[in-house]
């Protein structure tokens, strides 16, 4: 897994014996497209049933916000186990098999109706998801190699649509019939992406033709954005999960209107990336990010600004899952301009993001009803700022270690 110089450095050719055909490359991309919808269908149903959900199990808030350290988990164990198999063996049946557990999990969650029982459902649900999202990134990459930075935001656009679809269709199913049919109905859409990923052939692992002195990892580059993974992705789930919570909490409005609040979070956040994805063409992934981080932060101060006003809450919200967006796909092409991306360098960027994801929004759900609604947007505004701190040092690292590199070869 060599560094690499991020102004020249293009993705390792795989041998020709085992070439991706370009005939296989557009049915791929539209199947892993289409799984992250599903991952966007199952990972947001959470925040959006939350209430249900704690009613079903007789739980508090403080108590039910262990679901979502359930499912980081989840996404953590995948992430430290996953990232070598999908080296090993076909990646795409590796997919199906995790579409199918959740679809399975998906129907189970709405019935279940005590919280340690619940709790298990959602760490094989998150375990599932965290196999998915390791395995749609790392295979994209395969497929596209150095041309994946468009690919990539197109790929988490179609989470965002997952994401922003799943607790607008819970809302509506829910105003008529119960919850558990809200679930069947996430659950039937996932079925027929697990069956077409599996008829796919998998894409190979690139290999990598640099000479062994060049081919070590750069340990504190990869902390370093498994830190930034972490961050982010605490602050994204943290705001999707509680947005909801915190609306109802605080009586700004009803819960219908709530989880289409948290719809039009998610759904900005699609919006951002289809948007993103002529710009990640243009513009360098570190201009991207700055941009992005700063937007993140400019959103949250006009809801921490006018905290009890419904449209600010909106326009904040909005305005979050638009610099949200591309922030994610943006550092995976940030990442491929320095290392070799393998199953195994995205596993460990997805367990730094799923821990983040487990974290930040358990350490809510601790502060929410001692402190108040407030609480969770100060926690999120904490970690943005630790988040811009930690992209800082990370670029501060990788063109200094660029600089030493070119000095080492001249």
């Amino acid at each position: 897994m060599e560094e690499k110089n991020p102004d020249t450095a293009a993705t390792p050719l795989s041998s020709p014996l085992v070439a991706l055909e370009e005939t296989h490359r557009i049915p791929q991309t539209i199947a892993y497209f289409a799984a992250f919808v599903a991952l966007g269908l199952s990972s947001t149903s959470t925040g959006a049933t939350l209430s249900e959900l704690a009613k079903n199990t007789q739980t508090d808030y403080r108590s039910i916000s262990i679901l979502f350290t359930a499912r980081s988990l989840g996404y953590l164990l995948a992430s430290f186990g996953i990232g070598k198999l999908y080296n090993k063996t076909r990646g795409n049946r590796i997919m199906s098999v995790a579409l199918l557990s959740m679809a399975l999990m998906a129907v189970l969650i709405p019935v279940i109706p005590t919280l340690w029982l619940l709790a298990a459902a959602i760490l094989i649900a998150g375990t599932a998801e965290g196999t998915l999202d390791v395995g749609g990134n790392t295979l994209l990459v395969w497929v596209h190699g150095k041309r994946v930075a468009p690919f990539m935001n197109a790929l988490h656009f179609f989470f965002g649509v997952g994401a922003f679809l799943s607790p607008f269709i819970l809302a509506q199913i829910m105003l008529v019939k119960p919850l558990t049919t809200a679930y069947g109905v996430l659950a039937f859409l996932m079925l027929p992406v697990a069956f077409w990923v599996l008829r796919l052939p998998s894409p190979v692992p690139q290999v990598n033709n640099a000479p062994a002195a060049h081919s070590r990892v750069n340990k504190k580059l990869v902390a370093l954005i498994a830190a930034f993974f972490f961050l982010y992705l605490g602050a994204e789930v943290g705001f999707g999960g509680w947005i909801t919570t915190y609306v109802i909490s605080t009586k700004l409005s009803n819960e219908t209107v709530a989880r289409y609040l948290t719809s039009a979070f998610w759904g900005s956040l699609t919006i951002g990336r289809l948007l993103a994805i002529p710009l990640a063409a243009r513009f360098k992934p570190r201009n991207l990010l700055i941009g992005n981080l700063l937007g993140c932060l400019l959103s949250l101060a006009i809801i921490l600004l006018w905290p009890r006003t419904l449209a600010a809450v909106w326009v904040g919200a909005v305005g979050l899952g638009l610099s949200m967006a591309s922030i994610f796909p943006t550092m995976f092409s940030f990442a491929e301009r320095r290392l070799t991306i393998t199953g195994q360098v995205t596993g460990w960027f997805i367990m730094g993001a799923s821990a983040g994801g487990m974290f930040l929004p358990w350490l809510i759900g601790q502060l929410f009803e001692k402190l108040g609604p407030q609480i969770m947007l100060q926690t999120i505004l904490i970690d943005l700022v630790a988040t811009l701190v930690v992209f800082v040092l990370l670029v501060f690292t990788s063109h200094r270690r660029n600089e030493e590199a070119n000095q080492a070869t001249a």
